[in-house]
């Protein structure tokens, strides 16, 4: 769930840009090489290969269920992605930024093996934590070598490695220390926490970073006298966001165009991380751009989020800590998780997961703020006005205020979106519809048609563009929905097809809409069943196909 916050920002960003009339494309990709793909296929006794299929194919359909709209959602096995890699690296090699030298490894007697990365696991040598994996500390965020760790063992036997001499291809990451720290400095996009992890990280001093490693699964490095070797994930994953736009565009018909998104000075690039993975995205990323001498767009606002906890401890699939992304699709619709982990996305500080606050965002909010107000207003169309949007005439004073106010929302929407407070901005959607309530209550149309039935139409067309212009604003957050809210207001083509500012157009009087249906459900369940409910569904999906 935590990886899914990241996805689903990205997403609710590039739905949002496609409403604005920008041309977007949203990618990723499947991070299918390095060692912990290894790590678990040796423990599964299978190919690596074969698990990484499997688990793509898995996460592509669970991906589309959870409505998120990638244009490529690749996978770092294909062939487009292995060649842009060993080009590229052949590139930065050739202008002088990758070095051999040979270096200590922990070597495995028992496994006949070096153990890079997650082959190896040991204690910090910052913060003393545990369980430290070779490459970083998840504990303390510090990158990591395997032969910095204190008491190392491997993973897979768990016996105590030995250290043997191996040669090794390095990027020379030192020499990029200023231009990294110019471009961190001068990028007033970056939230805080990005900027400040990243001066820091170049302040203490940047060291070459390992580009091999001595593992079977990978993509082959291309440098001379580096047969047998493989490109290090992390070096290689990265250049992934390129690599899919190349792919995109290439079966799209058009095999040049990616170059307007990553070289046209116009064009913007977006990031959407946890904190974790700053670093490799404010530092290595733009260093690995810079190495090839071509003029990259480098990114220009990394959000990072800090990390979800689930009922006060880190998600873990291995302790059962946690829902995972099939498990919550299992116990409620997509929309409900999609609201809930933007309303609560950990944008400043940690944030923690509990049914209790899962129980009261759903019904309070998506339920009886948002979704009673859109149900109000239509079924008193349907019931009052034969389903057709009331003609308005001599609106008064309050009517024109609440158009107003929806207008400023509505900007103040787009406002933050744009700033990356995706938080703060679908807390404004729901404040809209709070607002369209309380207008409701205090204009009563309910007793108005009985005596003043021009007034009581007014207040109804007003309504009604609001909930219009819910429909448009709420599709980045909860695409499922507004499509539905769109279908029931009979309007024509998808809500994904609009623009934003159709959010501000209003329903012409005697445009007639369809019959008014609940968009959501009450959670009727306490946080002790919820549970129970979990496990259920776990046990369900642990069973064979």
């Amino acid at each position: 769930m935590g990886t899914a916050v990241q996805v689903l920002s990205a997403d609710i960003a590039a739905r949002y840009y496609r409403l604005k009339g920008d041309d977007v494309i949203m990618v990723s990709g499947s991070d299918e090489h390095g060692t912990p793909i290894e790590v678990e296929a040796l423990r599964l006794g299978i190919s690596p290969k074969q698990l990484t299929d499997k688990n793509h194919a898995k996460v592509v359909k669970l991906f589309r269920k959870w409505g998120f709209s990638f244009d490529n959602y690749t996978r770092t096995e294909n062939p487009v992605h292995k060649e842009f890699v060993q080009n590229h690296l052949k590139k930065i090699y050739n202008n002088g930024y990758v070095f051999a030298q040979e270096t200590e490894m922990p070597y495995c007697e028992k496994c006949s093996r070096f153990l890079p990365d997650r082959f190896v696991e040991g204690k910090c040598p910052y913060c003393g934590y545990e369980h430290a994996r070779g490459d970083q500390c998840e504990a303390c965020g510090k990158l990591l070598e395997p032969t910095l760790l204190i008491q190392p063992y491997c993973v897979i036997c768990k016996n105590k490695p030995t250290i043997k001499k191996t040669k090794h291809w390095y990027f020379d990451l030192p020499r990029f220390s200023e231009k990294l720290r110019e471009y961190i400095s001068n990028n007033k996009q970056l939230p805080s926490n990005a900027r400040n992890f990243s001066l820091n990280f170049i302040e203490e001093g940047l060291k070459p970073r390992a580009v091999t490693r001595d593992v079977d699964w990978g993509i082959s490095a291309p440098f001379p006298e580096a047969e047998g070797k493989t490109i290090y994930v992390w070096i290689e994953a990265v250049l992934g966001y390129v690599s899919a736009a190349i792919e995109y565009f290439k079966n799209s018909g058009e095999p040049e165009k990616w170059r307007e998104y990553w070289f046209d000075e116009n064009a913007i690039i977006l990031f959407f991380v946890g904190k974790d993975n700053i670093p490799f995205h404010t530092i290595i990323f733009p260093a690995l751009l810079l190495g090839s001498h071509e003029r990259y767009n480098l990114p220009w606002n990394i959000s990072s989020t800090e990390f979800l906890q689930f009922e006060g401890e880190a998600f873990s699939k291995s302790r059962r800590i946690g829902v995972s992304i099939d498990e919550a699709l299992e116990l409620f619709p997509a929309d409900y998780w999609r609201y809930f982990l933007t309303a609560t996305r950990p944008e400043t500080k940690d944030t923690n997961f509990s049914w209790k606050l899962f129980t009261e965002k759903i019904n309070a909010d998506l339920n009886d703020t948002f979704g009673n107000f859109i149900h109000r207003t239509l079924k008193f169309i349907n019931i009052q006005f034969n389903s057709e949007v009331p003609e308005p005439s001599n609106m008064d004073e309050s009517d024109k205020r609440i158009l107003k106010i929806l207008e400023e929302k509505v900007d103040a929407i787009a406002e933050k979106i744009e700033k990356c407070k995706l938080q703060s901005a679908v807390n404004d959607v729901v404040s809209i519809s709070r607002i369209g309530n309380q207008y409701l209550n205090e204009k009563e149309p309910w007793n108005m048609i009985k005596k003043q039935k021009n007034k009581a139409a007014n207040t109804i067309y007003v309504a009604t563009q609001i909930v219009k212009a819910l429909a448009i604003v709420s599709a980045p957050f909860i695409p499922f929905s507004a499509e539905e809210l769109w279908r029931i207001l009979n309007l024509p083509g998808s809500v994904h097809e609009q623009k934003w500012n159709e959010a501000l157009k209003s329903i012409p009087a005697g445009h007639k809409i369809g019959k008014a249906e609940p968009l959501f459900r009450k959670v009727e369940a306490t946080s002790k069943k919820l549970s129970e409910m979990l496990e259920e569904v776990r046990e369900k999906l642990s069973k064979p196909d």
